[in-house]
């Protein structure tokens, strides 16, 4: 399970009391859960007021930083072009999997001062992961011009005969060139009509060249034939050919936008290969950043939740819940029996949306004890 429950409850006598409480319930007789100690540092509380709008703000910049997160995580697939294992290898934070990060999460003191107000701490990750956004929006954008354009590039140069670039396949010497009257063609005839070709192509208009036809190139489907006529016969040539559905491709030799196309090709090629590995850098650098904020705004929520749930002095245990996922339901019914008398109102309502005046919980679900969902499953979810 990618799923994880960070939940907090009021000290008893002592937090570890707290702990131990719930690992009883959840684990000692049942196995419900795979717990751990969340640990969240002596943060500045600040004023009633504060908090109360802090707590609405918290909730909108933890659905942003969740989405850029997303983002970069799915942009990271992209990149890597869905090689899932490759893509799981690079989402790390702080160069350890996410589910170690989050079951041994340490709050960083140097990104995140913990001497800085709450609303502080909240607008310097704010600023942070909207940098991250911004700047995954221009290198994606870039990155993906130049992959579309060489996949561009790629598709001229496959699929049917009746579409695809013809530069690669004809040479200079299949030509009739610089001549004032004659001019060779090039017709796309299905491998199931070769025999009708050869039989009627020089009867097909008059002043074609006899015996002047030859197959340059075949697919599954079809072949392509030269064939050279004088030019005032084009019209009636391509009319009298798609009578018999034999389609003349409108092609003319030159020698040097074919050598510009194949140049493009190189040179977008390099360049997709030599941005790839500093973009591939970028976003495993980035996709940290983005996740760790992510977490440290989780354990905000839960520390400015917990005071103005629980009151002052600061006294509560911030637990992390890896359910299990055939007694999720089962862990739902244990927490709400052991944490009941915390809100009856909200036990008696367990899973309906509550308004709670003054507290903007912004959250779908409310229970008795503070509670917010992290899944580390990021790639199955559509951004």
């Amino acid at each position: 399970m990618t799923e994880f429950w960070l939940i907090s409850a009021p000290g008893e006598k002592t937090c570890l009391q707290t702990w131990d409480k719930m690992m009883a319930a959840t684990t000692r007789t049942n196995n419900l859960s795979l717990n751990h100690k969340f640990n969240i540092p002596d943060l500045k509380v600040g004023t009633l007021d504060v908090l109360v709008g802090l707590s609405d703000e918290l909730a909108k910049l933890d659905s942003f930083v969740e989405s850029v997160v997303k983002k970069v995580s799915h942009y990271m697939a992209d990149v890597l072009e869905d090689s899932r294992d490759k893509v799981q290898e690079n989402l790390l934070a702080n160069g350890v999997d996410l589910l170690t990060y989050i079951t041994r999460f340490q709050w960083d003191m140097a990104k995140y001062p913990i001497k800085q107000s709450l609303k502080n701490i909240s607008e310097i990750i704010s600023k942070q992961v909207t940098q991250i956004d911004n700047d995954l929006k221009t290198r994606a954008s870039a990155y993906n011009s130049l992959k579309g354009n060489l996949q561009n590039l790629e598709r001229k140069n496959a699929g049917s005969l009746l579409t695809r670039s013809l530069a690669d396949i004809v040479k200079k010497e299949d030509f009739v060139l610089n001549s004032e009257y004659l001019i060779t063609l090039l017709v796309v005839v299905p491998t199931t009509s070769y025999a009708d070709w050869q039989k009627t192509y020089e009867t097909l208009a008059e002043m074609v060249v006899p015996r002047s036809s030859n197959l340059l190139f075949e697919d599954n489907d079809s072949g392509l034939f030269s064939v050279t006529l004088f030019m005032k016969a084009i019209d009636d040539f391509k009319h009298k050919a798609r009578e018999n559905k034999f389609i003349v491709r409108d092609f003319q030799y030159n020698e040097e936008e074919m050598k510009a196309d194949k140049e493009e090709m190189t040179r977008l090629s390099t360049d997709k290969k030599k941005q790839f590995g500093p973009l591939v850098r970028w976003l495993k650098v980035n996709f940290s950043e983005a996740f760790i904020a992510w977490i440290h705004i989780k354990a905000l929520r839960v520390f400015v939740e917990s005071v103005l749930r629980y009151g002052l002095p600061v006294n509560f245990q911030a637990m992390l819940l890896q359910p299990n996922k055939k007694t999720m339901k089962k862990l739902r019914e244990v927490l709400n029996e052991l944490y009941k008398h915390l809100d009856s109102s909200a036990a008696a309502i367990i899973d309906s949306a509550m308004d709670i005046p003054g507290l903007n919980l912004s959250q779908q679900e409310y229970y008795p004890y503070v509670y917010y969902k992290i899944d580390c499953n990021l790639l199955d979810h559509k951004v």
